[in-house]
């Protein structure tokens, strides 16, 4: 399981050309490995995310990318946070999260939700349907991929998907987990439940994973699964640095790439965990308080300053240690 991850959100740097950007992306790989994160992810999107940047902006498909950084890389896990389901037929999915793991020895981890950026659906042709529609395909896409990861044929005639013997071969070199990605309480936590074999809470506030944990529980006494099989992780968004000063020149940084004003600057400090490392520190520990088992964390605006992702290895260690 995660329990000190680091994702790759954003592919503008600056003083960075288009042909220069994977290069820097290696770097944060290698360095989060080096700074002693277990697993390295990055966002399934085809466009940049809103409050991040604008849609027009660099963004990598996933896999490709992670199958790359696997060359690059020994010991941390691969994982997309998280896979848009509505972007691969499920059983496209499982072939290509069994190539990950076999370019990488065995590290892949299937990161997984239902996608819900409706702008990047409608831009770039895929369905997006109603919210009922990408549950119900998530739901079908979990009965497939898992499966076929255990090396089992699988036949399934849904209502979204239609499979008949669906074969795996080669099979995966590991026990690949199944993550899934959201924070809803009635229908991605019983999904959890269910197919998963962790949850990444990726959205609200530190003070309301109380109730989500109380809500997969819930879930998993009806279904008759072992809550301690499943381990819970928090996405958190974070800009450190070494002092204030710094972090508030390496946001001004990243804005002048972004061609961000004030009144962005000051949403953006507002999103991030934003500070020192004493700062950031005490806010992710007030996370982990709440009785998850690990923590994600990226770094938007100032990532691609390797130094700021060790010193945020530091503390992330320091605090999902206790």
């Amino acid at each position: 399981m995660t329990q000190l991850g680091y994702q790759i959100p954003n592919f503008t740097y600056p003083d960075t050309a288009n042909t220069d950007i994977f290069g820097s992306v290696i770097a944060q790989a290698k360095a989060a490995e080096a700074a002693g994160f277990d697993r390295v992810f990055v966002m399934d999107h085809l466009y940049q995310l809103p409050g991040l940047g604008a849609p027009n902006e660099p963004m990598f498909e996933c896999y490709t990318v992670l199958s790359a950084l696997a060359q690059h890389t020994e010991k941390v896990r691969l994982s997309a946070l998280v896979t848009g389901n509505s972007y691969r037929h499920p059983t496209l999915l499982a072939k290509a999260i069994t190539a990950l793991d076999h370019v990488s020895s065995g590290r892949a981890t299937l990161g997984i939700g239902t996608g819900w950026f409706e702008l990047e659906h409608d831009s770039l042709g895929y369905e997006f349907g109603t919210f009922t529609d990408r549950f119900e395909k998530l739901e079908e896409a979990l009965q497939i991929i898992g499966p076929m990861l255990k090396g089992d044929p699988v036949s399934l005639a849904g209502k979204h998907y239609q499979v008949t013997d669906a074969i795996n071969s080669p099979p995966p070199i590991s026990n690949i987990p199944i993550m899934i990605g959201g924070s809803g309480e009635k229908k991605t936590l019983r999904m959890v439940a269910q197919y998963a074999n962790e949850s990444n809470l990726s959205s609200g506030a530190i003070e309301e994973i109380p109730r989500k944990l109380d809500a997969l529980a819930a879930h998993c006494e009806r279904l008759g699964r072992d809550r301690s099989e499943i381990k819970v992780t928090k996405l958190q968004m974070a800009l450190v640095a070494p002092t204030m000063e710094e972090a508030e020149s390496d946001v001004r940084a990243m804005a002048g790439v972004k061609g961000w004003g004030e009144e962005a600057i000051e949403m953006v400090k507002g999103i991030l965990i934003f500070g020192d490392a004493d700062t950031v520190g005490e806010q992710l520990q007030a996370c982990m308080d709440t009785g998850i088992d690990g923590l994600t964390i990226n770094l938007p605006a100032n990532g691609h300053n390797l130094d700021r992702i060790a010193l945020l290895g530091e503390i992330g260690l320091a605090v999902t240690a206790k």
